[in-house]
């Protein structure tokens, strides 16, 4: 017998369900564009721009406007001086003109050829302007009895000021300078290099002493609950507040850490741990260790807590060591869990920033391409080379994800 009846899906009812749903997700989707898509898109954007800092700031004509000489009685002469000047640089400014209105009493006497007066209305024409340009422009004028009971001055008005000038943010112009910038010699891979040491190894670490402090608090036992609190303490604790305290606890100088080794015997002098390399990044790495493995420490605690103890009982009955239990029986349980925290903490630890600037300022070979991005932005005061570095941080980070959903999670059964 022959099924008459549409395909599953393709039905009214499914259409309209469809619609309904798009409909609901179309605010979570343009919530995401407005906060993810387009600052990367513009991220790419200004990539490929000749951008800095001055550039964010589209080119402009400013004017100031002030009264010159007496005006203090009728029959006064003085000047109203208008101060122009383009505030770029480096791009010029085309058709530069600013109308004002001259204050009631003051008589305008012989105008500039560029300018025009029609009644109180004053319109000046000043061509094009070259970067940099500047000029005072006079105007005479005779002091009437009207501006001296009105109390205008001339600067109380504001005068129009028009102009047209190419904003390097949205011309046409595109240039891949930027990026040769941030490839040029061996300063990009050796900043690369090191990126990839912390990242690794900070996100091994973590997830290697989370494991251990889940295993620790795995049973029941009294005063459990305070040493959680306290494994807590790393993660929850302000970034500056706890960067600051192993800054002064490992200062060469007062730190206590190198008056406890120097008393001990293990060093004759003071070693200078975030100053010199390489045990500056060593320290960074341990730091990042240090403050990120509760995060891990609490998924995996919580994972473990979700495994059938009737395997642990069976394995235990059959003489299996400890040792054998956690490696047969709570691996495997925990792969996917630690799989999702390699991953989560790959892509945190490799854009992280604000623990290597503040321990070190990415100085004494501790330079990753996060402090790179900074360095290359406001140091340097080069946005476009900045937003480069952002791409090429992006671009590692999606080869990464890419990998891992293509090989690591397949074998993980994720």
């Amino acid at each position: 017998m022959t099924d008459l009846s549409p395909p599953r899906g393709t039905g009214p009812l499914a259409k309209r369900e469809a619609r309904l749903a798009w409909g609901l997700l179309s605010p979570t989707l343009i919530a995401v564009a407005l906060v993810v898509v387009l600052p990367l898109l513009a991220i790419f954007w200004i990539s490929v721009k000749p951008v800095s800092l001055a550039d964010l700031r589209p080119p402009e004509v400013v004017l100031r406007e002030d009264l010159r000489g007496d005006a203090e009685a009728v029959g006064d002469e003085a000047n109203i001086r208008y101060r122009l000047r383009n505030s770029s640089q480096e791009q010029p400014i085309g058709g530069v003109s600013f109308t004002d209105v001259i204050p009631e009493g003051l008589t305008v006497g012989t105008l500039d050829e560029r300018c025009t007066l029609d009644g109180q209305a004053l319109s000046c024409d000043l061509g094009d302007w070259e970067p940099g340009y500047r000029e005072n422009l006079m105007i005479p004028v005779t002091i009437g009895q009207a501006y001296l009971d009105g109390g205008i001055e001339p600067g109380d008005s504001d005068a129009a000021v028009e102009g047209k000038a190419s904003n390097v943010l949205t011309n046409s112009t595109f240039t891949f300078d930027n990026f040769a910038r941030v490839f040029d010699g061996a300063e990009f891979w050796g900043v690369l290099g090191v990126t990839m040491f912390y990242t690794v190894f900070g996100t091994i670490g973590a997830l290697l002493f989370g494991l251990f402090a889940a295993l620790l608090l795995n049973k029941e036992f009294r005063g459990q609950g305070i040493l959680r609190g306290l494994y807590l303490f790393p993660y929850v604790a302000p970034v500056i507040a706890v960067a600051f305290a192993w800054v002064l606890l490992f200062d060469p100088f007062s730190g206590s850490a190198n008056a406890l080794l120097v008393q001990m015997g293990v060093t004759s002098e003071a070693i200078n741990f975030f100053g010199e390399r390489p045990l500056a990044l060593i320290m960074v790495t341990v730091f990042e260790i240090w403050r990120y493995f509760p995060l891990s420490f609490l998924f995996i605690l919580a994972r473990m807590q979700s495994i059938d103890t009737d395997m642990y009982e069976a394995a235990d009955m059959d003489g299996a060591s400890p040792f054998q239990q956690f490696w047969a029986l709570s691996v495997p349980q925990l792969l996917g869990i630690l799989s999702v925290l390699f991953l989560l903490r790959f892509i945190w630890t490799f854009n992280k920033f604000d623990d290597i600037f503040l321990l070190t300022g990415g100085n004494a070979g501790t330079r990753t391409l996060t402090v790179n991005v900074y360095e290359q932005a406001f140091a340097v005061s080069n946005i476009g080379a900045g937003a480069a570095v952002a791409v090429v941080i992006f671009c590692c980070l999606l080869l990464f994800s890419v990998f891992f959903f293509k090989f690591i999670s397949q074998e993980e059964g994720l």
